[in-house]
């Protein structure tokens, strides 16, 4: 297994403070700028739409106080989309997926590695070119709200870092040591000892026992 990914956002102390003591990021992402491109679409036309308004005649007492509310209402969807982007925050560790998120409410949505029985990458045409890709969790069937991750940027090293620690590499197993399908060591396993066939009067025939020497000559 490779060491910890270095982590592409800052692990700030409100993401920090939902680790374990002891626990590290093995992932640490925040979502691709391209999140938010939909709100600014939504967004800039209605802010230069209050502005217009604002300016279409200063003197009128009722365009000027529509065009504030106009301006100030988009400003305010802007500022809560650029704010949901900052705190939204995709953490891996070696034990749990989790997702924090929310601006006025705040939810931390939490999942453990061993429950995840399948992971989709996902990337897009849009997101092959702006590098950015989505993953898709599944747990036992259940719907899970870590189900959907999307707008992940490096979201192939981020996929190659879960599957690590997902599937690790087994290449020790061949050798003395190495895992078993649950990750536990194999650490003496039983040798199988295979008794000889018997013969045509139904006795077994032995062999010498290894290791020991008898102080009778067998006869020949």
């Amino acid at each position: 297994m490779t060491g910890a990914r270095a982590p592409g956002a800052p692990l700030g102390r409100d993401a920090g403070r939902y680790l374990l003591p002891g626990e590290t990021a093995v992932v640490n992402q925040r979502r691709h700028w391209a999140a938010l491109v939909r709100p600014g679409v939504r967004g800039v036309p209605v802010l230069v739409l209050g502005v217009w308004v604002l300016a279409l005649d200063p003197g009128n007492r009722v365009t000027v106080v529509l065009g504030l509310v106009i301006a100030l209402g988009a400003l305010g969807y802007l500022g809560l989309a650029v704010a949901e982007w900052w705190i939204r925050h995709f953490l891996v560790t070696k034990r749990r997926v989790l997702l924090t998120s929310g601006v006025v409410v705040r939810k931390v949505a939490v999942m453990p590695l061993r429950r995840i029985t399948d992971l989709t990458y996902q990337e897009t045409l849009v997101g092959q070119l702006l590098g950015y890709g989505g993953f898709r969790f599944e747990s036992a069937g259940q719907d899970q709200a870590l189900s959907q991750i999307t707008y992940l940027p490096d979201a192939k090293k981020i996929y190659d870092d879960i599957s690590e620690l997902l599937f690790p590499s087994d290449a020790g197993s061949r050798g003395g040591g190495g895992e078993d399908e649950d990750g536990s060591p194999l650490v003496g396993r039983a040798t199988v000892v295979r008794r000889p066939a018997p013969t045509g009067d139904g006795r077994h025939p032995t062999g010498p026992i290894p290791g020991f020497r008898s102080r009778y000559p067998r006869p020949r």
